[in-house]
């Protein structure tokens, strides 16, 4: 019998803004650990599940240039390397992503089965979800395009459905017809799709051949595949990455691979899956789907409840209490609290989009900002001066830089820099300092095997992060690629 891999195609997209303020598009969901029973992040998650699965390969993931040290890094985390990370230049939507997956997984003349999966859902029980991926196998290799859809558990208005030709048991692995596809239906009609018996969510999880979805694409939506055939063509290799051709890229239509390819198709089939499944779409999804205190509680971090019920309360730093409350959701960061009846959790979204209208930092950036060198973080500041605290991981190097407009004292706090100002270099151990004036080049290394932290205090007339002029950086980014 013929041996087909299985390349996992995992979609890194998303903002995630109905989870803010922890989601914000600088560090979106994706990237966090939200179920409270792992301590991998959702994209690590997604990647782990498949560990028996029989025929994986190494993921081809795809997510947008800004996040791409973030996925990387923690790839590296659970030992997972890439056969490559695709950066979108800019968004255009599942139908593009899937389509330069399935063309740079075809380079070689190979044409094995494509995994495609959001990076943010949560599926609880792995190995149903396992089973029923291998039994979509078969029909996949005859030249179906299988679409897993979530069995019901109740009338939701915020997901799509799909209907099969036939009604389902979830008893059998069975893949059947797709008849069409639902945009999201009101409450009276998803009352009624859930009785019906053939109508499931629909999970944005597929799995195909490569040839097929690729032969699919170009009958139904030429154009796209076109462009991400141009894109993928012309893209520029940059260390571990694939930047696609920005002009060809944008140039694709902006379509779901529902819209592309899924409602015009005959080939459509699809597979129930009842595995736990959420995609953790708000903050009342999270509550819903989480594990619960006895008094329908769900805590984390620096939390007390005292005759609270059915809250969840989530603290990142400072010390949350809530007592006497009920259907409640506080989240705490550092620079921002939500709180929220749990029945308002789909409007915070609208608080994002008043934020970004309002130019706000709060609606799309932390205080804390990941770098391929480690983090850095804004403790205060004030109109000409900022204190930030800077972690830098074992054997990292910020680029040699210079500023025109700020001076910078570095206290370090653990661990050991190595420090080079106008190509002088010197360590400095713990409760050491050093003062870089204004207009000198500089650079900052972590020579240890250890993170090494530091104080930085800026001073000075502009303290903006475009004061920088880069001379040489290992990690090939621009001087217009915010700080550091």
């Amino acid at each position: 019998m013929t041996f087909t891999p299985i390349i996992p195609v995992i979609l890194c997209g998303g903002s995630g803004s109905r989870l803010w303020p922890l989601s914000r598009a600088s560090y979106p969901k994706q990237y966090w650990s939200l179920d409270g029973q792992s301590k991998n992040t959702l994209l690590q998650q997604t990647q782990l599940r498949l560990n028996n699965l029989t025929g994986i390969t190494n993921p081809l993931l795809i997510c947008h240039e800004e996040h791409r040290f973030i996925v990387a890094e923690q790839m590296r985390q659970i030992n997972v390397e890439p056969s490559a990370i695709l950066l979108e230049p800019v968004g255009r939507n599942t139908g593009p992503a899937i389509a330069v997956a399935a063309l740079q997984a075809t380079k070689q003349n190979e044409d094995p089965f494509l995994l495609v999966l959001p990076a943010d859902h949560v599926i609880k029980n792995t190995s149903r979800f396992l089973k029923v991926i291998e039994a979509g196998k078969e029909y996949a290799k005859n030249g179906r395009l299988i679409t897993f859809g979530i069995v019901p558990t109740a009338p939701e208005t915020g997901y799509g459905y799909i209907e099969a030709s036939e009604t389902f048991s979830t008893n059998e692995l069975k893949g059947i017809a797709i008849s069409r596809f639902i945009e999201k239906p009101d409450i009276e009609t998803a009352q009624e799709f859930l009785a019906n018996g053939r109508f499931t969510w629909n999970s944005g999880i597929f799995l195909f051949k490569a040839s097929t979805i690729i032969q699919e694409l170009e009958r139904l939506s030429p154009e796209l595949v076109s462009s991400c055939r141009d894109s993928l063509k012309q893209n520029v290799p940059d260390m571990n990455f694939l930047r696609l051709n920005k002009e060809a890229f944008a140039s694709c239509p902006n379509l779901a691979i529902d819209v592309a390819v899924m409602e015009k198709t005959n080939l459509g089939t699809v597979l129930p899956l009842d595995a736990g499944w959420s995609d953790v779409g708000s903050w009342s999804a999270l509550w819903k789907t989480g594990d619960k205190d006895n008094q329908g509680n769900i805590l984390r971090g620096n939390v007390i409840a005292e005759e609270s019920e059915n809250c969840y309360l989530r603290s990142e730093q400072r010390l949350v209490v809530g007592v006497g409350v009920k259907d409640l959701i506080v989240v705490e960061t550092d620079d921002a609290v939500l709180v929220t009846h749990r029945s308002y959790a789909q409007e915070v979204k609208k608080i994002v989009n008043k934020l970004e209208s309002e130019g706000r930092i709060e609606g799309t950036s932390h205080r804390k900002i990941y770098r391929p060198w480690g983090n850095c973080t804004v403790v205060m500041d004030g109109s000409r001066w900022q204190v930030k605290r800077i972690e830098v991981k074992p054997g990292a190097s910020l680029s040699l830089q210079m500023h025109h407009h700020r001076a910078e004292h570095w206290i370090v706090v653990k661990g050991t820099a190595l420090v080079e100002i106008e190509g002088e270099k010197k360590l400095i151990g713990e409760n050491q300092s050093t003062y870089i004036p204004l207009g000198h080049k500089h650079r900052l290394t972590n020579p240890g095997k250890m993170p090494m932290e530091l104080i930085e205090v800026q001073s000075g007339a502009y303290l903006g992060e475009d004061d920088i002029v880069r001379f040489e950086d290992f990690y090939g980014r621009s001087d217009d690629y915010l700080k550091h």
